[in-house]
Formats: C-alpha cells, sequence, structure tokens
C-alpha cells in the first residue's frame, strides 16, 4: 500500500466526545488538529447520555450546553442519585446553576461537538483506524488506513479497548467485570400498568421480578429507554448482538405478559470492569477517556470524566506545542487528572456494591443504612458533590483557599455591562478577574490571559482571581499588597508550571 503523507499539530485517535471536545479546545488555540476514527459513520447507539452538573458548566463556558439542551431527552429536573438508592442527591449548596443531570443521547452530543469541531478547522476522517504509532523525542508518526501523519503529540482517546494501548504495550490494571447488562432503546406497542408514564428518580423506576432486574425510562410516545440483567448471568461477549428475544424475557418478566416489544431503535451490552492506566502522558502519546480508565457505569461517570479529562488537556497541550509553556506542563495532566479518575473508579467500585442486582441480606441492610445517610444534609451535599464533579479539587501551589477550586458562575458587572463569569471563557483564555481595583495598572499578560474588572454583585470570596481556561482556580488575592507580591510568580506557575 502507497502511503498518502500528512502532517499535523495534534492527532487524535477517537471521535467519541472525548476526542471530540478535546479537539474543540485545540482548535479554540488555533492548534491543528486532526481526529481519525475507525467508524465509517456514527452510530445512533444508546450509550452514556448523562450530562452532570459540572459537565454542563464547563459546555456552557464555550457556548456548547445551548444546542445539546435542545436535544435533551428531557427538560424536567431529576435529581442525581448514588446507587439507585431512593433518595435524590442535592447540587444546589454547590453553588451551580446546572443543579441536575441532563439526559442527552451520546450520538447526539458526539454531533454538536463534531459541527463544532469542523466549524473550528479540525478535520474528523472516518473509516480510518489506527494501525500504526511511532514516537520519538521530537513528534509521532500515526499511521491509519492510507494515511501516514506526522503530529507533535498524539491523544489517544480511543475507547476502553484502546488500541493505541495496545499498540503501546501498556497494561491496563484493575478488575475484570463481574456481570453483565443490556442498555436499549426500544419501541413499546402496548403495556401494562407496571410501565412508568414520566421520568422519575432512578430508584423509583428500577424493578426486580422474576430473577430479572430493569429500569424502564420513559422517553416520549412509544418511546423507552430499558436497561436490565439478570443477576450473576456468564458474560457473552460486549460485540454479541442484543436479541430482541432476550428484551421481550426480561420486559415479560419485570413489566408482565401485556407489555410488548414493537421496536429496538439500537442495543448494546456493559460490564462492571473497572481499570486505570497508571500513567497518562508516555512521551509524546497522552491518553483521555475511556481509553485511560473504565468504571462500572453507575450515576453516569465515564462520558463526563472524558469530557473533563480533554478539558483539563487541552489548554495546557495547545500552550506546549505553541510553546507558550514548556512540555513539562504536560506532566500537570497525568498529576491533576489520574487522581480524578482514581475517585471515580473508587466511589463506581462502593456504588457496585450497593446496587447489586440481587442483594444479599448483608447489602440490603447496608442499603437501608446509606438511605438514611442520604437524608442528613451534609452526607448528601458530600455525595451530590461527588457524583457531579462540582467538589472536584486540584492541587495547585498557592496558600488561599480558592486555589484549586472550581469558580462557582456568578454575575458580574464590567465596563460593558452586566454579565457572567461564564460568558468570560468563550474564547477558551485564563481569566483574571479584578474584583476590586488591586491588580496594578499596565500589568503585562501573557498572551491568552484576559484582565477583566468587575463588580462583584454576590460573595466571590476575594478580591482578585486568576482561573485556568478550564475553569480552576490557580491564584487569589485579597489585598492590593498580597496581589504585587504573587501575581506575576502565580500567572507562571499556574498557567505553566513544571512539577
Amino acid at each position: 500500500m502507497v502511503l498518502t503523507e500528512s502532517a499535523a499539530e495534534v492527532v487524535v485517535a477517537g471521535a467519541g466526545p472525548t476526542g471530540l471536545m478535546l479537539a474543540c479546545e485545540l482548535a479554540l488555540a488555533g492548534v491543528e488538529t486532526l481526529v481519525l476514527e475507525k467508524l465509517p459513520e456514527r452510530i445512533e447507539q444508546v450509550k452514556g447520555g448523562g450530562v452532570q452538573p459540572r459537565t454542563a458548566e464547563l459546555l456552557e463556558s464555550r457556548g456548547l450546553l445551548e444546542p445539546l439542551l435542545k436535544r435533551a431527552l428531557s427538560r424536567e429536573p431529576v435529581g442525581g442519585h448514588f446507587a439507585a438508592l431512593p433518595v435524590p442527591l442535592d447540587c444546589t449548596p454547590w453553588r451551580t446553576r446546572h443543579p441536575y443531570p441532563l439526559s442527552i443521547p451520546q450520538w447526539q452530543i458526539e454531533e454538536v461537538l463534531e459541527e463544532r469541531a469542523t466549524a473550528a478547522g479540525v478535520r474528523v476522517l472516518r473509516d480510518t483506524a489506527v494501525s500504526g504509532v511511532e514516537a520519538d523525542d521530537d513528534g509521532v508518526v500515526v499511521t491509519a488506513g492510507g494515511l501516514r501523519v506526522r503530529a507533535h503529540y498524539l491523544a489517544a482517546c480511543d475507547g476502553g479497548h484502546s488500541t493505541v494501548r495496545k499498540m503501546l504495550g501498556l497494561p491496563f490494571p484493575g478488575r475484570p467485570g463481574t456481570h453483565e447488562a443490556v442498555l436499549a432503546d426500544i419501541r413499546l406497542s402496548s403495556v401494562s400498568s407496571l410501565v412508568p408514564r414520566q421520568m422519575g428518580h432512578m430508584s423509583s423506576l428500577t424493578r426486580h421480578a422474576g430473577g430479572y432486574w430493569a429500569m424502564l425510562v420513559p422517553l416520549g410516545r412509544d418511546r423507552y429507554r430499558i436497561t436490565f440483567g439478570n443477576g450473576d448471568q456468564a458474560e457473552t461477549g460486549r460485540d454479541t448482538p442484543v436479541s430482541p428475544e432476550e428484551i421481550t424475557a426480561a420486559l415479560h418478566a419485570v413489566y408482565g405478559q401485556e407489555t410488548t416489544l414493537g421496536a429496538v431503535d439500537n442495543s448494546s451490552r456493559f460490564t462492571d470492569a473497572t481499570r486505570q492506566l497508571e500513567q497518562y502522558r508516555v512521551g509524546r502519546v497522552l491518553f483521555g477517556g475511556d481509553a485511560a480508565h473504565i468504571h462500572p457505569p453507575l450515576g453516569g461517570q465515564g462520558l463526563n470524566l472524558g469530557i473533563q479529562d480533554a478539558f483539563n488537556l487541552g489548554w495546557k497541550l495547545a500552550a506546549v506545542v505553541q510553546d507558550r509553556a514548556p512540555s513539562g506542563l504536560l506532566d500537570s495532566y497525568h498529576d491533576e487528572r489520574h487522581p480524578a479518575g482514581a475517585r471515580v473508579l473508587h466511589h463506581t467500585s462502593a456504588q457496585r456494591v450497593l446496587a447489586h442486582p440481587n442483594p444479599s441480606e448483608d447489602v440490603a441492610a447496608l442499603r437501608d443504612i446509606f438511605t438514611d445517610l442520604l437524608r442528613l444534609p451534609d452526607t448528601n451535599r458530600h455525595l451530590a458533590g461527588l457524583m457531579s464533579g462540582l467538589s472536584l479539587r486540584y492541587e495547585l501551589p498557592g496558600e488561599h483557599p480558592l486555589t484549586g477550586q472550581r469558580m462557582p458562575d456568578t454575575d458580574l458587572v464590567t465596563e460593558a455591562g452586566p454579565t457572567r463569569l461564564s460568558a468570560l471563557f468563550d474564547s477558551g483564555h485564563a481569566v483574571l478577574l479584578d474584583l476590586a481595583e488591586i491588580v496594578p495598572a499596565g500589568l503585562r499578560l501573557p498572551p491568552r490571559v484576559d484582565l477583566v474588572r468587575a463588580a462583584r454583585t454576590d460573595d466571590v470570596g476575594t478580591a482578585a482571581v486568576l482561573i485556568r481556561p478550564d475553569g480552576y482556580v490557580c491564584w487569589a488575592a485579597d489585598t492590593s499588597e498580597a496581589c504585587e507580591d504573587t501575581l506575576i510568580a502565580a500567572i507562571a506557575d499556574g498557567l505553566a508550571r513544571v512539577d
């Protein structure tokens, strides 16, 4: 085969939510980006489509939330959950404008992200599977289909069965799955009184009968999303097709013989396997999304974890490619996102026990205790922050209590008039927000750092704050003296730091 030579600054393997979000972030910074996807076309397949509050905040900061809301399965607020326990999680104490998870089909999220990416100049090549990776100190060569592409970096966002990870011979330590379940979008031609008529909390939609557990979510008219399993059945393999007979058996067992399957729009299988890469950066290759971590799909964490990987990596990778930061900045991607991924693996493992489809007497007792604990405000707030991503804090240098935290979307008044903090990030720049006129006049800022002087309309918790492009505080000061002493060093440490 004669290979066509090509070049890009960054190659992204995988056109799922993580890869496309990363491509959007790179293109926003002006980085030439090529996305390689093995599938010939997007499959309108049911997958994780739960957008958690922190992810919603990040998407809003780039103007991507509104087009996604138009595609949401329901705009009715439904609280999040922990292990399908019957007490909803309350995110309002975390000062967010988006306190509820949003249900949006993953393929439609991908569609919106790809539209944004291609409009910004990203090339997306489908039916182009990565078949070779050669990396050295100066860059990486990726072979895919009839292409041979030279790039500065490769971002592997090619899923839980990552081809790039396997080609590099990287171990993927963890625990294999113990049971398998089915997720399907279906149409019902007739329903019994047991079939739910409207969206509700997960625990109210989950039923056990006939050896099965099932959750049936109404999507409008005759459309439903069903998740089901029958205990500790042996794995048939994630790629084994789901038959209509298999779905019918679950429907009849749980929802009665009069509940009739009309059609199957799409379906897939999943397991509760848990694995995580030891290093998210291997020289010129970086890993994100399911290529770096997999876990039980409880609480819709996977898609959100991947998109947040992309927000963390995008501005850093762009800064390095454009020589605005040393390559060591990319090590902070692993340092920050590996613990974040480990945290999700940890709490989904706990949920895996509590949400077992056929709980033992001991597990049932544990569920009762946890349900009581969730009614306590402090416990509910802690788990709501964990599941939503709102409580995530990075270990960044600096002594101010805001350092490392996400900055809530507050109302501001600037010279141009009233605005919101989230509106200041549509360019993908960092923002130096001066709320008390303590930032020295004439301060020379590096590229892609915007100084915004504004009046506070509520308690922000500081007089001036430097916020990274991904919305996390890397410096704050309460007085002009503290500002002058630490600001210049903070800009270097926070936006181009090398640990």
